[in-house]
């Protein structure tokens, strides 16, 4: 064949080619070029916290997540594709090992999103946002609030300058007392920059809702439990009005502080509400001494209980033991966490369409609402301003949970 015509015959054929790649669905193939997307795939990863110096595990945060994506698959996977689900890395509660694990899922693992993220520390946040990475987590830290990229499976948590504070705590507390009025409360946190935040904002909280905040410290060491509690139950015991003891004692710390602080107060003669924000899980009461320092504590949810009856509850739950080989496991809120990041991630790539690329996801999040799920309402981007503003108390009394305030949506108030 002479020269030109094996030229326009070449040609021909790379043009052929082109056309077919791109008559799918109306547009370009992202596989040749989006990290993460292949023609039948989208590969995620997961950042936990599963080991830590404390005991305190996140483990179950994988398992949830795992279950939602198995769902996912089940149901065809998402516009064709089905989830390709790398598990969670272990960042043990260490910012250099969460950067590592942020660098190692986009640079070897080529992930196109990380959901979930659960840890204490988030140091790969700069590094996932400035690669354009969807990340998808538990927003009780700063960089959920704001970075385009990332995004908070109940909204951001943290408040920001010109955002919204979430009254889900001191408006639940309100309903067990009987009204905030003329009651006192007493707030402890770790003496770490995530423990000051929460002080602040929990006491500008407390006090919009009625309350006189009589006690608020981020004092306990956060990397060294205290052998000896004393020093801190007499400053709260002596801190309400006229040197009594305050109504309420609110506890901003992990599980293994809480015992602590817990067991002192009660051994301290304590009859008032004692409320946390982590010790919901019935893994907990499996030994004795754990029982009994948690008996009794209002325990703040920010999603339904799992004593709700819902039909979105009793997917959760078969999708749970589907994911755990058909056993009955004891939930907790771990698992809720990575199922309601997978689910918000979901529903995002799900409206993004067939042509998934970054830029069609986040312009698929900045108008996505949707209602009435695990974790309430929904909406993009007002989660990354501000909670859903969502929540329940529950109670441990002799060895069950049961619902104190029911699942309520309450109206924030302006952060300043």
């Amino acid at each position: 064949m002479p020269r030109p015509l094996r030229v326009i015959a070449a040609a021909f054929a790379l043009l052929l080619v082109t056309a077919c790649n791109s008559a799918s669905g109306g547009g370009t193939d992202p596989s040749s070029s989006v990290r993460g997307v292949t023609a039948d795939s989208i590969r995620v990863g997961g950042i936990v916290s599963m080991t830590t110096a404390s005991g305190y595990s996140k483990k179950d945060t994988d398992l949830g997540a795992r279950a939602r994506y198995d769902r996912a698959n089940a149901e065809g996977g998402i516009n064709g594709r089905r989830i390709e689900y790398l598990g969670a890395e272990d960042d043990g509660q260490d910012p250099s090992r969460n950067l590592a694990a942020a660098r190692r899922l986009v640079q070897q693992d080529k992930v196109f999103a990380v959901s979930p993220m659960s840890s204490v520390t988030f140091a790969g946040a700069g590094f996932l946002d400035a690669q354009k990475v969807p990340t998808v987590g538990w927003g009780t830290l700063p960089s959920f609030c704001g970075p385009a990229h990332l995004y908070g499976f109940n909204g951001c948590l943290v408040p920001t300058p010109g955002g919204t504070l979430n009254q889900t705590w001191p408006e639940g507390l309100a309903v067990v007392l009987g009204g905030a009025r003329g009651k006192s409360v007493a707030l402890i946190a770790g003496d770490n920059d995530a423990g000051k935040f929460g002080i602040r904002t929990f006491t500008q909280g407390f006090k919009a809702a009625g309350f006189q905040v009589a006690y608020a410290r981020a004092a306990v060491p956060a990397t060294s439990m205290p052998s000896d509690w004393s020093a801190y139950t007499k400053e709260i015991l002596r801190s309400g009005p006229g040197g009594r003891a305050p109504d309420a004692v609110v506890s901003v710390m992990q599980t293994p502080y809480n015992i602590g602080l817990f067991t002192a107060l009660k051994r301290s003669g304590y009859k008032g509400v004692i409320s946390d924000p982590t010790d919901y899980d019935p893994g907990l009461l499996a030994k004795d001494a754990t029982k009994q320092a948690l008996d009794g504590v209002h325990v703040l949810l920010q999603f339904q209980p799992f004593e709700s009856d819902s039909p979105a509850m009793r997917q959760f739950k078969a999708d749970i033991r589907k994911a755990a080989g058909g056993k009955d496991v004891p939930l907790n809120m771990h698992m809720m966490t990575g199922y309601m990041s997978a689910d918000l991630f979901l529903s995002i790539a799900a409206k993004a369409g067939k042509d998934l690329t970054v830029e069609s996801f986040q312009k698929a999040a900045a108008g996505f609402s949707d209602t009435g799920t695990l974790v309430g309402d929904r909406a993009e981007p007002k989660g990354q301003k501000e909670s859903f503003g969502c929540g329940a108390l529950v109670r441990l009394k002799n060895g069950r949970y049961e619902v104190a305030v029911p699942f309520t949506c309450y109206p924030p108030i302006p952060f300043g």
